[in-house]
């Protein structure tokens, strides 16, 4: 007989992405009630909505948090400085936020609305706060007469409130102090499971002090454990590399701790709950709650407990799953059913990866489903003690029906939420109820704050729609099944698959699931099978051209003329004379036919992806992630580049006097030269081909000397998808064959990426020779990007995004981080935990999956950025280690005392840091301005009048606020600089197209042959 634990992991990778009706469907009938049973729950759920509604109406919380809705600017408004405020260390940044957030918002609209005082007061409270920080007569009045009573007064206000909050959310600063309170008049009857609040560990010191601070937990509950508290833990706070990549690692770290910690809470007689992070870490989980389920030493201890997200279209195989392992070592797991904690940042994950379904449900009624079906299972597992995390009190009431008389199960709900709904059951019908109940201080709750605020805020919640005065009693307990089935299972029509993104203009990319550890081992053997020949590399290898690539020609196949060894003026001519004779069958063929032809290439780009990542992985030393994000961009510039020309090619009738007819045409120019770097070898290299070809050009294609083999795979399958050989030609070779080239004088434009110097030198023979006529360059060279973090930006995001701009791809992209601009008082912290960072990173060969920095693309590089690197020793900041053998440049940080210090931009994963003084954020943009560069920019605050006026005077072709600086996507982010970074129109973006066409317009006089007809036939109207 199978394993059935086998079986049930074999089922939850089966539905892990399936199509929402297919996983509903079975839900749905074990979710439904027949009519009789039906009336009995709303019956039982009508009277506790009157007592939630009873104890929702006494808190002054509560009241606040509905006058406060998210659907409110008053309710983001005061979200936002939440989730900021505390963390912010100087007063003038402190004030600047609260001015952002009080000042637009209408709080006196709000005024005397709420029953409760106390709500009133503080609403008060902000429209005299929003009073402050504005700039009118009456404020300035208000503020001499504020500022008599000494400190800021509106600063303590927000201060106090915001603790305030924290006070509500969290049981306590200390375990000590949340015992404490657990044993207040208004939680008797109640236990408690403790979260030591923290998210995810950033680094491993961090991850070591949320161990001391699980174990000191342990240790303090069981001191009374008699009182029944348990602990939760998240395995994301015990590793900061808790993720499918690092699967190895990590497991073998995480269950060592988990281990332990387990151990040490049964050896204190109390129960262990691991937590459910995002989707892509479940298996991993499981995986380790096997193995410490499966220890001698726990043998017999039924405290081993885990949640489990309904959300989550797995939600159902794992509980069975979660029975038999419970069956298999001899105990019952414990497991919370929860409704899901992450759902908005796993469809925008899904999203962006381009996967082929979400891996959760898109309606809140279909969780609803899943939670009910899965209560059901529940309550039949042998070997599962259930406890169900809920605020909705159809949903208990559901439970309650189908539990009859048992008690062998509890509730749980969050601390500060769901007040009333539980009460009467704890204290007078014997109901087990546990309070889910965060402890740490107030700097550490704001995500925790947020996500709860957001979750319980949102139009579908259960606690929302209870605040809602709109919605009736029927709207409240209204059938989600019923609702389910109303539309078909169907997914939500506002949130489309991940293909559809772009829909109906065009496809989106495929991505692959690299946290699916299948899928990365499968991924990992296709790019390190078989290792690419290499073409000779650089002109004195005898660079040329490829005359004919032969349709289906794989990497390595780089074929040259008989003549390769003649000059490169030579192979540039006989490349010219090909594409030029090309150019006016191809320029004649339609836009429609230009455009399919493109589609065609982005399907067989999707076909030959493995391989194409291989090349890239092998050739240009990516990464697997990389490499996957090269063939996708290839695929998104193809689509969006053919949808474009539909759309904006065609003729175009314009408006004139009568009796004439006007009409814009938009044609090739003729063979353009594009010249392609080694970095985006693929993305690019296409990008600037396929945007050529379908305005009607033909085109000498020159990849970088370091990367020819995927340039000749690409042409080879350009070929396949329908463009003439001649009209699209490879000229292989370095620097000459690309001089050579774009001094022909019979070429209509160049297109170009690379250095600023080079993109120079292009630029002056285009116009050295007076004779010659005048083309177009369209040049996207680098810069020295700067990220600006003010203080109230969130440390743990500034640092997630500092790793990735300025050291994915081992910082050798043009939008790469350069130079990072501290606020003076947050600079020690950040690059404390930066540091930290930095230490979890893994550099080695870009094929091995673990692997997030490899070598740089060549010896002339890594000379050049060891030498720099070698010359700032005494201002380095952090710096590691890296394996002694290859091209590896350690990534390090590098001190400056100024912005302007950085003169020139270093390609590759060194980073400079300065700091800037609060109240100068202006300042510090023009002096980044200053430097001539003008590409990519990024800002970390949570100030939104600060991004504000750094988006009006930064000069700068892409600006990322509170985000990574990498990864612009086609079509949503088109990029390119200004100034020393570049011409202009921006590759990816609607102005592209037209740089490549000659503008051409035809005027006609229709009267020429015999009057206005269309003028003198016209009817009176009106009359």
């Amino acid at each position: 007989m199978a394993d059935a634990t086998a079986t049930a992991r074999s089922q939850i990778r089966r539905l892990h992405r399936a199509a929402e009706l297919d996983v509903l469907r079975p839900l749905l009938k074990d979710a439904a009630l027949d009519s009789e049973a039906r009336r009995r729950v709303e019956n039982r759920a009508l009277g506790m909505l009157a007592e939630l509604r009873h104890a929702q109406a006494s808190g002054w919380v509560n009241q606040f948090l509905q006058e406060y809705r998210l659907n409110t600017s008053e309710g983001i408004a005061l979200l936002s400085l939440a989730e900021a405020f505390l963390r912010v260390p100087d007063p003038e940044t402190a004030d600047q936020l609260i001015a952002d957030k009080l000042g637009d918002a209408d709080w006196r609209a709000h005024a005397g609305k709420s029953h409760s005082t106390l709500v009133n007061s503080a609403t008060w409270g902000l429209v005299i706060g929003r009073a402050l920080v504005s700039d009118t007569e009456q404020a300035s009045a208000l503020k001499r007469l504020i500022a008599r009573a000494g400190e800021p007064f509106v600063r303590q206000g927000v201060g106090a409130a915001m603790r305030m909050m924290g006070e509500i959310f969290v049981m306590g600063r200390t375990i000590e102090e949340a015992i404490a309170r657990m044993r207040k008049r208004e939680n008797r009857g109640f236990t408690a499971s403790f979260d030591m609040l923290g998210e995810a560990a950033r680094t491993f010191p961090d991850a070591k002090r949320y161990y001391a601070s699980y174990e000191q937990a342990i240790r303090a509950v069981g001191k009374v454990a008699k009182e029944g508290h348990s602990i939760s833990v998240k395995l994301s706070a015990l590793h900061p590399r808790y993720e499918v990549a690092q699967y190895d690692r990590a497991i073998s770290s995480l269950t060592e701790q988990v281990e332990a910690l387990a151990t040490l809470a049964k050896r204190c007689g109390i129960a262990f709950t691991i937590d459910a992070e995002e989707s892509e870490r479940l298996e991993m989980s499981l995986d380790i709650i096997e193995r410490i389920g499966g220890l001698p030493s726990l043998k017999g201890w039924d405290g081993l407990g885990m949640a489990v997200q309904a959300y989550g279209k797995r939600c159902r195989p794992t509980l069975a799953w979660a029975d038999e392992l419970g069956r298999r070592t001899g105990r019952r797991i414990s497991v919370r059913l929860v409704k899901g904690a992450y759902w908005d940042s796993e469809i925008k994950h899904t999203q962006e990866q381009g996967l082929s379904d979400y891996p959760l449900f898109t309606r809140k009624a279909a969780t609803d489903v899943s939670y009910l079906a899965c209560a059901r299972d529940m309550l039949a597992a042998k070997n599962i003690y259930p406890a169900f995390a809920t605020h909705n009190a159809l949903t208990v009431a559901t439970i309650l029906e189908w539990a009859g008389a048992s008690r062998d199960f509890e509730f749980q709900r969050l601390h500060g939420m769901g007040e009333g709904l539980y009460e009467k059951l704890v204290r007078e019908e014997g109901y087990q109820t546990r309070i889910y109940a965060p402890v740490g201080g107030h700097r550490d709750l704001l995500a925790y704050l947020v996500r709860r605020l957001l979750e319980n805020g949102a139009n579908s919640s259960f606690v929302h729609q209870l605040a809602d005065e709109r919605l009736t009693d029927a709207d409240l307990l209204a059938d989600p099944v019923a609702k389910i089935a109303a539309v078909g299972g169907s997914r939500h029509p506002a949130i489309p698959l991940p293909r559809d993104l772009f829909a109906p203009e065009r496809k989106n990319s495929e991505g692959i699931d690299l946290n699916d550890r299948v899928e990365l081992d499968r991924v990992a053997n296709a790019v390190a099978k078989k290792p690419f020949p290499r073409a000779a590399r650089g002109p004195e290898a005898g660079a040329g051209l490829d005359p004919g690539l032969r349709r289906g020609t794989g990497a390595g196949n780089v074929t040259r003329p008989d003549h390769a060894a003649a000059p490169e003026k030579h192979q540039a001519k006989a490349a010219l004379d090909r594409a030029l004779g090309a150019f006016g069958s191809w320029s004649l063929e339609s836009i429609d036919h230009r455009a399919d032809c493109l589609d065609r290439l982005a399907d067989l780009l999707e076909r030959e992806r493995d391989t194409l990542m291989a090349i890239c992985v092998q050739e240009a030393r990516k990464t697997i992630p990389d490499a996957l994000g090269e063939v996708r961009e290839a695929v998104d510039f193809c689509r969006y580049y053919a949808a474009q020309a539909r759309k904006g090619l065609r003729p175009i009738e314009l408006p004139g006097p009568t009796g004439e007819r006007n009409v814009l045409h938009m044609e090739g120019r003729g063979t353009w030269v594009c010249i392609a770097p080694w970095n985006f070898p693929l993305a690019i290299f296409l990008g600037q081909v396929t945007a050529a070809l379908v305005a009607g050009n033909t085109v000498v294609a020159k990849p970088a000397p370091q990367t020819p083999e995927i340039a000749a795979y690409a042409v080879g399958l350009a070929h396949s998808a329908g463009i003439p050989e001649d009209a699209l030609v490879l000229a292989v070779g370095g620097p000459e064959m690309g001089q050579a080239l774009i001094e022909d004088v019979r070429i209509a434009g160049v297109a170009f990426t690379g250095s600023t110097a080079t993109a120079k030198r292009i630029a002056r023979t285009l116009v050295e020779d007076d004779e010659r006529p005048l083309v177009p360059l369209i040049a996207e060279t680098g810069g020295i990007n700067a990220m600006i973090v003010d203080s109230t930006a969130l440390p743990e995001q500034v640092v997630v995004d500092v790793v990735t701009s300025a050291f994915r791809s081992a910082g050798q992209r043009c939008s790469a981080l350069r130079v990072l601009l501290l606020q003076e008082e947050i600079a020690d912290r950040t690059l404390e935990m930066l540091g930290g960072a930095m230490d979890a990173l893994v550099v080695g060969d870009p094929a091995d999956p673990r692997t997030d920095v490899g070598p740089v693309i060549d010896e002339g590089a890594y000379e050049r950025l060891m030498g720099h690197r070698a010359a700032s020793q005494n201002r380095w900041l952090k710096t590691i280690n890296v394996p002694e053998q290859g091209l590896f440049v350690p990534p390090t940080l590098i001190g400056v005392d100024e912005v302007e210090d950085v003169r020139k931009e270093w390609f590759g994963p060194l980073l400079h840091v300065a700091t800037w003084k609060g109240g100068q954020l202006a300042e510090t943009v023009a002096r980044v301005n200053a430097s001539g560069f003008g590409l990519t920019m990024g800002l970390h605050s949570r100030i939104a009048r600060a991004a504000e006026a750094v988006e009006a005077v930064a000069k700068v072709g892409n600006l990322y606020v509170n985000r990574s600086m990498i990864g612009a996507i086609v079509g949503s982010q088109p990029f390119g600089g200004e100034g020393l970074s570049g011409t202009g129109p921006k590759a990816g973006g609607p102005h592209y197209l037209p740089r490549f066409c000659a503008e051409r317009v035809t005027s006609t006089d229709t009267t020429s042959s015999g009057g206005n007809a269309t003028l003198l036939s016209l009817e009176d109207v009106g009359l």
